[in-house]
C-alpha cells in the first residue's frame, strides 16, 4: 500500500497541532517522517477532536 503524496492537514494545521503536542523540534531536525507513530496517531486524534468543535460551532 502506497503512501499519499498530498495529506488532508494543511501544513499550518500539522505544524500547529505538533506544536501543541510538544513534538515540533523533531519535526524540525527530522521532517514529518521522523515523528513516532504514537505522536502521529494523537495528531490526528487531535484534527479530528479540532474539526468537530468547528463544526459544532457553525451549527449553533
Amino acid at each position: 500500500m502506497g503512501r499519499r503524496k498530498n495529506g488532508m492537514m494543511s501544513e499550518g494545521l500539522k505544524t500547529e497541532i505538533a506544536k501543541e503536542l510538544g513534538f515540533y523540534d523533531t519535526v524540525q531536525r527530522e521532517g514529518w517522517g521522523g515523528i513516532r507513530s504514537k505522536d502521529a496517531g494523537n495528531m490526528v486524534k487531535r484534527a479530528l477532536e479540532i474539526a468537530e468543535q468547528r463544526l459544532n460551532n457553525e451549527n449553533r
